[in-house]
């Protein structure tokens, strides 16, 4: 297997404008993130699991979580393991008596799945070259709440976390600013050619 980078869930965010939301993974060991668009429901269940909100009866990812357990298997690890056509793929790594299961899966349910049984995420380090992004410079701030609102990992312990998880994430302002520019473009094009067209955008949800 290609190289492999550890990496943690930084932030999930919500452009205010298109409604879509998106999920930051940060690398582990150095200033490297990777956004990853993914689907409300997922969005919701990663938020509560992060956030350890009780609620009375089990989510899709806790079903599956509980049903692996159950037929004596453990997840080891999930993987965002490739990109293609700006798609991304994942895979759960499972132990099972001594044998290893590797079930192919889009990253937002691994990504859920991952933050219940608390297990290491790793991202493809070919991926991260290709789709991750690097700060380049600190002092870029923008106004968060003109743009976003984000709902944090390290919500669920402190609020001065909250702060410094949104001031580190002002950087993808811009990002998120040309993604939603692009889309509405490429709408603009699709209208003209064609009105029944629909514009996919940039990136697929996953």
């Amino acid at each position: 297997m290609a190289d492999l980078i550890e990496a943690t869930v930084d932030s999930i965010r919500m452009s205010l404008t298109s409604q879509q939301r998106i999920i930051i993974l940060k690398d582990l060991h150095g200033e490297r993130y990777l956004p990853i668009w993914i689907g409300p429901y997922e969005s919701e269940s990663i938020t509560i699991a992060l956030q350890e909100i009780e609620i009375s009866r089990p989510q899709t990812h806790d079903l599956i979580k509980n049903a692996i357990n159950e037929l004596d298997g453990s997840i080891s690890r999930i993987i965002i393991s490739e990109l293609k056509d700006d798609i991304f793929y994942g895979v759960v790594e499972i132990i099972q008596k001594e044998k290893k299961i590797r079930l192919d899966t889009r990253p937002s349910d691994a990504l859920a799945i991952a933050v219940r049984a608390h297990v290491p995420i790793f991202i493809s380090e070919e991926i991260m070259k290709s789709a991750g992004i690097t700060p380049v410079e600190e002092e870029y701030v923008s106004s968060f709440h003109e743009n976003a609102e984000t709902s944090t990992a390290e919500s669920a312990v402190s609020s001065e976390k909250n702060q410094e998880s949104i001031d580190r994430l002002s950087v993808f302002e811009e990002y998120l600013k040309n993604l939603e520019e692009n889309q509405d473009k490429g709408k603009e094009d699709d209208d003209e050619d064609d009105e029944d067209d629909e514009n996919p955008g940039n990136m697929s949800v996953i």
